[in-house]
């Protein structure tokens, strides 16, 4: 993940403060739900805190993104209003900017990636209804925004920023306003996700604007560490490559708010291979990729693995109900890895349910791996009587089974190399698997994540 530099359309200089959050809350109230704050019984006793979610997910366009759309332009005149609005979005901004376009009778024009899933494309149009025309361009969010700009350029229409603008940061920031007045009091620890950063720049500076004592953690997906790499550089960079599967946060260059108000928190970063290739600021400290307790009134940006994501995903639809997409499992994924003080007050924020249910295969797939349940083989089958029978009898396990098996090629008449998934009863079978390999007449090579032969085989 080499980083290279780039231009962005300036964004407008309004002042982020707790002023600007409290009157974002009230302009936007009659357009916004109030989103519920749950208690979480399963990871609170997973974690000896006291977990709240917080319901995003259970918006009128199933993500925050609503809030800080509407706030920008609800404050525009008249006249920018008649010249329509330009915005760039992964989906879940996308639709909020359609749906304020639809209430507010303004045009728009909306870019998002090739790679949007379909579900939140068709719901962006039911959003939008005729007020509203999506384009499809580039695989990521980054190449979307600039045809989004390059458009705003040529016609000036008004750009709605997806984060890097005070008026959508306030916007997100009613999150916290909201989370204060329900639970009483200011958390002990805010746990949110991070894509271009607005909404982690929002809620930090509301929360941090009432109390010195609250933890802020920022979580990214392990494929786009773009706010970790600015802090570590010392302002915003753009990731030369991303993972795009977390759709909702895969952002390749942070937001300068974003990175300004984590910066300004002194927040400490967890340590990832694309830091290597930057050169730390004396300003921010480094710390190991494993599990941490985050200090009283710290900041902390931190990743999960993309398989993590998967499997939290999965445990909040089968134990509470919640259907999330992969950027709202973020803050809940982590929690493995936080060390949290007893009977701490958590908010985990849940930021959408927009998840495809045509993805599920692969989300579960990705949890199998993650969890050590699924691995992939390359066996050189006889090609004999009996061949698939004996590797069944002496080499599968009782619990164990395949869930894939395809030929891919044939080097001779006698033998033909398979692919064989096979999916492990218990998570320690690997070993006894292998094992039984190593005393089989076949040869048997395991495939390891992350290589090309898995990337391009599985």
């Amino acid at each position: 993940m080499a980083v290279v530099s780039t231009h962005h359309v300036p964004v407008h200089q309004q002042a982020l403060s707790v002023d600007a959050i409290e009157a974002a809350s009230i302009r936007i109230a009659d357009a916004v739900a109030r989103t519920p704050l749950e208690i979480c019984p399963r990871l609170s006793a997973d974690t000896g805190a006291e977990i709240f979610l917080k319901r995003e997910d259970l918006q009128a366009v199933r993500s925050y993104k609503l809030r800080g759309a509407y706030n920008v332009m609800a404050q525009l005149s008249a006249e920018e209003l008649s010249r329509g609005v330009v915005a760039a979005s992964a989906g879940n901004h996308a639709q909020g900017v359609a749906f304020a376009c639809r209430s507010m009778g303004v045009p728009g024009r909306i870019y998002v990636p090739t790679t949007t899933p379909k579900q939140k494309r068709d719901r962006i149009r039911w959003h939008g209804g005729d007020f509203v025309e999506l384009r499809a361009v580039g695989e990521t969010y980054d190449a979307a925004a600039a045809a989004a700009q390059d458009d705003v350029i040529r016609t000036g229409s008004v750009w709605i920023h997806a984060f890097d603008d005070p008026r959508t940061a306030a916007g997100q920031g009613t999150i916290a306003h909201e989370i204060v007045e329900q639970l009483g009091r200011v958390p002990d620890v805010v746990v949110a996700p991070v894509g271009g950063g607005g909404c982690l720049a929002g809620m930090a500076t509301y929360f941090r604007g009432l109390s010195d004592d609250v933890t802020i953690v920022g979580v990214e997906p392990t494929g786009a560490v773009s706010l970790s790499a600015a802090l570590v550089n010392g302002g915003p960079v753009t990731l030369a490559e991303i993972d795009p599967f977390v759709d909702g946060a895969a952002v390749k260059r942070i937001g300068a708010i974003g990175h300004r108000v984590l910066s300004d928190l002194g927040a400490t970063v967890t340590d990832h291979p694309v830091l290597a290739q930057i050169t730390p600021t004396p300003a921010v400290r480094v710390v190991p990729d494993e599990p941490f307790t985050p200090a009283p009134g710290t900041a902390h940006i931190t990743h999960v693995d993309e398989g993590a994501i998967c499997s939290a995903m999965l445990e909040l639809y089968q134990n509470e109900g919640i259907i999330a997409e992969p950027a709202g499992a973020l803050a809940v994924a982590i929690l493995d890895k936080l060390q949290l003080p007893a009977d701490a007050s958590v908010v985990c924020l849940v930021s959408g349910g927009n998840n495809d249910v045509s993805r599920y295969g692969e989300i579960i797939e990705r949890s199998l791996v993650h969890r050590g349940l699924k691995h992939y083989f390359l066996v050189d089958f006889p090609q004999e009587p009996g061949a698939l029978r004996r590797f069944l009898d002496e080499v599968l396990g009782p619990d164990d089974d395949i869930t894939v098996f395809e030929y891919v090629k044939r080097n001779n008449r006698e033998t033909g190399a398979a692919l064989v998934g096979i999916e492990l009863g218990h998570r320690d079978g690997l070993g006894g698997l292998m094992d039984r390999m190593d005393r089989s007449r076949l040869h048997c090579e395991r495939l390891e994540p992350g290589s090309p032969a898995y990337a391009y085989l599985t």
